[in-house]
């Protein structure tokens, strides 16, 4: 408690400091509520082993946020403190580095939630915002880094599952033989993307590249109120943002569901996020990625399967693992998954023409 109290102290808040408590499970940054006599505060402990380039990380942010403001208030938006995260200052840095961590502090929004489930209604919810979002950054002319490189590229995974098969570091090649064919013989067909990217086709945008129902703050009403957790926001496809989602929110199953029985694609949820995402993200769609929105949808189980299927391969060095064999179930899980989004392909196609 101390040790944060002094942490907090080199931020330029408002008020004296009264408690600070734990807030929520984040997989990768420590986040606690700080109360104070003059407002609430968020205090999060950045994983620099995740984002290497903090400095890149934080000047993004403060990129995005800043442009988000200008357009909230050009349009004469109600509220506009809650609807776009604020970062507090600590010197001439929106960071402080205490030897061994790194740490950020933004202001607490007032009376906000977030949900878990995915129901179609928060699909909806969901694919209007993330669609909003990028529309809102679409005529930004800063540049962005890649807080990870390579996050979304699929030829860079690829490569990293060959280079895993051909290093076989602890002997699992010859028993999973099956699954590497399986993803190897869509290789081509799931690298699309970056070759109409090198063709001039297909442009890069500014994406959350971490688009998840619990990534956005709702009002007690069941509102919207902003899009959060943007350290992973850069240039990528607009593919990102609407493919990951539906790999997770989409999924009958779970992402390491050992019964595949379970596992296959909920068109309900497609539609409803479908419908909410277009609306909003038309306005400056091109023809080349509106015409690809179903390959997106499939190319984010692939991308995981293959990533999953890459550290079963090394000895499970990147993913936590429960058990000898859990990455190995994630792998056939989404292969799973993603054999039936493209069964699903021309019920796709015409649903998101009909749009």
């Amino acid at each position: 408690m101390e040790k944060l109290k002094e942490i907090v102290s080199k931020f330029e808040i408002k008020g004296n400091v009264t408690d600070i408590r734990p807030m929520g499970t984040g997989l990768i940054n420590d986040s606690y509520v700080v109360a104070t006599d003059g407002g609430d505060y968020v205090l999060q402990r950045i994983n620099h082993h995740v984002f290497k380039n903090v400095d890149l990380l934080q000047d993004n942010i403060e990129k995005v946020t800043r442009h988000i403001r200008r357009k909230l208030e050009e349009r004469g938006e109600p509220d506009v403190d809650r609807k776009v995260l604020s970062f507090v200052g600590c010197g001439d840095k929106t960071y402080y580095f205490d030897g061994e961590s790194y740490w950020r502090v933004m202001v607490y929004i007032r009376d906000s939630v977030t949900h878990e489930s995915v129901t179609p209604d928060y699909a909806y919810c969901a694919g209007k915002t993330f669609g909003e979002f990028q529309y809102m950054l679409s005529d930004m002319d800063e540049t962005l880094g890649e807080t990870i490189p390579d996050f979304h590229n699929m030829e860079f995974r690829l490569r990293q599952l060959r280079e895993a098969v051909a290093a076989d570091r602890v002997g699992r090649c010859a028993g999973v033989k099956d699954i590497i064919d399986a993803f190897l013989s869509y290789a081509d067909e799931m690298c699309l993307a970056e070759r109409l990217y090198r063709e001039g086709k297909l442009p890069k945008r500014i994406c959350h590249c971490d688009t998840k129902v619990n990534n956005m703050l709702f009002d007690r009403d069941g509102n919207v109120l902003c899009v959060i957790d943007l350290d992973t926001v850069m240039p990528s496809f607009v593919f990102s943002d609407y493919g990951d989602f539906l790999r997770s929110a989409a999924n009958t199953g779970l992402e390491d569901d050992p019964n595949l029985d379970n596992v296959s694609f909920n068109m309900e949820v497609f539609k409803a996020f479908t419908k909410g995402y277009l609306e909003s993200a038309s306005r400056f769609l091109t023809d080349v990625e509106w015409d690809n929105l179903h390959y997106a949808a499939a190319l984010f189980p692939y991308m995981n399967g293959v990533r999953f299927l890459a550290d079963y391969l090394d000895g499970d060095n990147y993913y936590k693992t429960q058990y000898s064999e859990h990455n190995l179930v994630r792998t056939r899980s989404q292969f799973k998954l993603f054999e039936s989004v493209r069964s699903h392909y021309p019920e796709m196609i015409d649903y998101i023409k009909s749009l």
